[in-house]
């Protein structure tokens, strides 16, 4: 792809038509402010105060003759590119640490089959469960996904796209949808269509403002948890735009996730945040001006392990089962747009309290937990954490452009990148070569304690066979499936996760551990069963 030119800010906008006439007009920002105080407020003093409205609206003069006709808010982050250079062009640079599609489940990665399709039955994430890729693919690598729009978007490049070598794209400039009308619906063999009208909101932003607090159904907002995804995902065109984590109005640290706002000022519930001492403040806004609610919420300092909770956190966003009734979840539920944002020592009791269960096994029987990726999770209250290390000094940290400019990196990569910029600010007393012979260390260790709580599983879910083909009683097979359900919890908690090895060492091999005892249980309490079971017709 072209390389992009940056041009000074005022040239560069006014080039491509963001300022029009009103750029050195301050009549029409007061026009603006007139009605919304709320944002001029916000812009007053900010980093921003030299830019116009119109540098990200478009279309005000019709606006401000007929209040219908609302705005256009542009999402590109090229527009952030052209002061921010060197934090955009990091943004979209490729990760070589990471292969396109390499699945969690092929030999060697962290949840290898033939286990992992076993251990999910028939969820839908066994069509394809892959590694995380650079933030520039985020929205990319999703759609094209096996598992998520039944295979209908497809690169234009065919496996040509996986040879990218960086740089700002939009969507749609590299895929194709190969099927006509919206159907949400597997269209391929081996793909099935999990995606969901919430999985965009953490992929990117393009259609925040048409989107009401919570993915709610509302008047006036032309997105909600029930709309087709497909039509949605039409209007997606850019990966975890800037505005995501950083305010345009007040060029201020925020997050913009509803169900991570909804989390963080949760009252039924404790959560990682609302129990920290040395918590984050916010200040939550109400932005929705169009008819319906439509919260962000701007934090007191910067705090990355907030930002990156918008999106690496356990979470549900797809429909499920009442434990409770028995009675399917469907996506006009809240529960289908839900943050836990507590660790895997109480994810269980809270998903009790929620009243929600993702799927059940095909084999045993038992309501479980999809879980997804909860890094944020892991991290807090881990030991770096509390030495108050967040996420961007280990992915995003400080480092120097050609001109020796510093910067802050945004290629959100991992650490093995450049360990100078990382490790090695603390642990100065080591090398490059050490701190990778300790990641290694670590990882190793932490796959050994998988693969053993992945053993134990194996053996409970023969046990679970056994017991079936000998008529155990019902209550056995409820006992065994409320452990199995603990077992799995704990398992897929450290699977689903990124990094977790190193996040939290501790807490990773404790859960496991607690896996390990519950699978063995089960198994038990199964067998026992079945020799009580067979022991009298044995004995004649």
């Amino acid at each position: 792809m072209r390389k992009l030119q940056f041009l000074p800010l005022a040239a560069a906008l006014s080039l491509l038509g963001f300022f029009g006439s009103a750029y050195a007009a301050p009549a029409a920002d007061a026009n603006c402010t007139a009605c919304h105080a709320n944002i001029g407020a916000m812009h007053s003093g900010s980093k921003h105060e030299q830019l116009a409205c119109t540098t990200c609206h478009d279309g005000t003069a019709e606006h401000l003759k007929n209040q219908k006709q609302h705005p256009t808010v542009s999402m590109n982050p090229q527009q952030c590119g052209t002061c921010h250079q060197n934090q955009f062009d990091s943004m979209y640079k490729v990760n070589y640490h990471r292969t396109a599609r390499d699945s969690k489940k092929n030999y060697g990665n962290i949840a290898p089959n033939p286990f992992f399709d076993e251990a999910l039955g028939a969820h839908g994430f066994v069509k394809e469960h892959d590694l995380p890729r650079s933030h520039a693919f985020a929205a990319v690598d999703q759609f094209i996904c096996d598992r998520a729009f039944g295979g209908r978007f497809e690169p234009k490049e065919g496996w040509l796209f996986s040879g990218d070598e960086g740089g700002f794209f939009g969507v749609w400039e590299k895929l194709n949808d190969t099927v006509e009308g919206n159907a949400q619906k597997p269209h391929k063999p081996g793909t099935a269509a999990a995606a969901n009208p919430v999985c965009w909101t953490c992929k990117s932003t393009d259609v925040m403002m048409d989107w009401a607090y919570l993915g709610d159904p509302k008047a006036g907002a032309k997105w909600s948890r029930a709309s087709n995804p497909v039509d949605l995902v039409h209007n997606i065109n850019h990966s975890v735009n800037c505005n995501m984590c950083h305010d345009p109005h007040s060029a201020k640290p925020r997050v913009v996730r509803d169900a991570l706002i909804q989390a963080m000022t949760r009252t039924d519930y404790p959560t990682l945040y609302s129990e920290s001492a040395n918590k984050t403040p916010i200040e939550v806004k109400d932005m929705g001006l169009r008819g319906f609610t439509r919260k962000i919420a701007i934090l007191g300092k910067s705090d990355s392990k907030l930002m990156c909770a918008q999106c690496h956190v356990e979470y549900n966003c797809n429909p499920g089962t009442d434990p409770a009734t028995g009675k399917p979840i469907k996506m006009d539920d809240p529960r289908t747009n839900l943050f836990p944002l507590v660790d895997v020592t109480k994810i269980d009791d809270f998903y009790k309290h929620a009243s929600f269960k993702d799927f059940k096994h095909n084999q045993t029987g038992a309501l479980l937990t999809k879980m997804q990726h909860p890094d944020a999770e892991i991290f807090w209250n881990s030991k770096h954490d509390k030495l108050g290390i967040g996420c961007a000094a280990c992915h995003m940290p400080k480092v120097k452009d050609a001109n020796g400019n510093a910067y802050t990196s945004h290629w959100a990569t991992t650490p093995r990148a450049y360990i100078q910029e990382t490790c090695l600010q603390c642990h100065k007393d080591k090398s490059e070569a050490q701190m990778n012979r300790v990641l290694d260390s670590m990882n190793a260790h932490y796959m050994g304690k998988l693969r053993e709580a992945e053993g134990s599983m194996n053996q409970m879910f023969i046990a679970f066979r056994q017991a079936k083909d000998a008529g155990v009683s019902p209550d056995v097979i409820k006992q065994a499936q409320d452990l199995h359900s603990v077992a799995h919890t704990n398992w897929e908690w450290w699977t689903a996760a990124n990094g977790a090895w190193f996040h939290n060492m501790p807490q990773a091999k404790a859960s496991l551990a607690k896996s390990v005892q519950a699978s063995q249980q089960a198994t038990k309490l199964l067998r026992d069963a079945v020799a009580a079971k067979t022991a009298p017709a044995a004995a004649k």
